[in-house]
């Protein structure tokens, strides 16, 4: 059974909702059967790469906030991603664009490494102060998850994968994705957000024991959920 996950890089509840997720997939008694396939989503593609900017600055310019709204804004998610073992420095992350870093995620999936590579983008992004735009920074997590270097560079020296990042992002748009994470599982139901791993794990063994579903049921923070179509999510 697939479970495909829109996401970005550099969105916080991202990395918090790969940890949820897989909190529930290990309680999941199939979990060996699970498929897990990342998909490309951009939160803003018009940003620049920018390392003299900091999160703060950025968040701060995004949302036309202060800068020290925008710090109390990261230090809340900073704290909830401590909740599921995270260590977020938002103060050495360096602002970059992900499309780059989408490919590299298309590179690895073609190998085997796609999981790998998204851990380690992540933890690159919010935890080690890493460029994931920088091309040296990307080489060196696919050496580490097992990519041969030569196809790596080869890869973001040229346009491979742009095509797969794009159709991502288009299919986000035609099942009504607004922002990530947002978890499709077998195509019959999508859980939308960061949820708890309960949630996850009811929705993973509702889709096992369903094969013919006709709607999509949108996992959201009420208690109950809620039946909808995927243009309506």
């Amino acid at each position: 059974m697939k479970v495909e996950i829109w996401s970005d890089v550099m969105c916080p509840f991202c990395y918090i909702g790969k940890r949820k997720f897989e909190n529930a997939l290990a309680q999941f008694p199939h979990k060996d059967d699970i498929e897990v396939e990342w998909k490309s989503f951009q939160l803003d593609p018009t940003i620049v790469t920018d390392p003299s900017k900091t999160v703060h600055e950025f968040l701060s310019e995004r949302k036309g906030i202060s800068p020290e709204r925008a710090k109390e804004m990261n230090d809340y998610v900073t704290n909830i991603a401590k909740q599921v073992g995270l260590e977020y420095k938002f103060d050495q992350a360096v602002v970059a664009n992900s499309f780059d870093a989408h490919r590299f995620s298309h590179l690895a999936k073609k190998h085997g490494f796609q999981n790998e590579a998204e851990e380690k983008l992540f933890k690159a992004y919010f935890t080690e102060g890493k460029n994931t735009a920088d091309v040296e920074t990307l080489v060196k997590i696919g050496i580490e998850i097992g990519l041969d270097e030569n196809r790596i560079r080869q890869t973001l020296a040229g346009n491979e994968f742009v095509q797969d990042v794009e159709h991502d992002i288009y299919e986000a748009r035609q099942i009504g994705v607004n922002g990530v994470p947002f978890f499709v599982i077998d195509d019959k139901y999508a859980v939308s957000g960061a949820q708890e791993s309960p949630t996850f794990l009811g929705a993973l063994n509702q889709a096992w024991e369903e094969h013919k579903p006709e709607k999509v049921m949108l996992a959201n923070d009420s208690e109950d959920g809620a039946f909808c179509t995927p243009e309506t999510c």
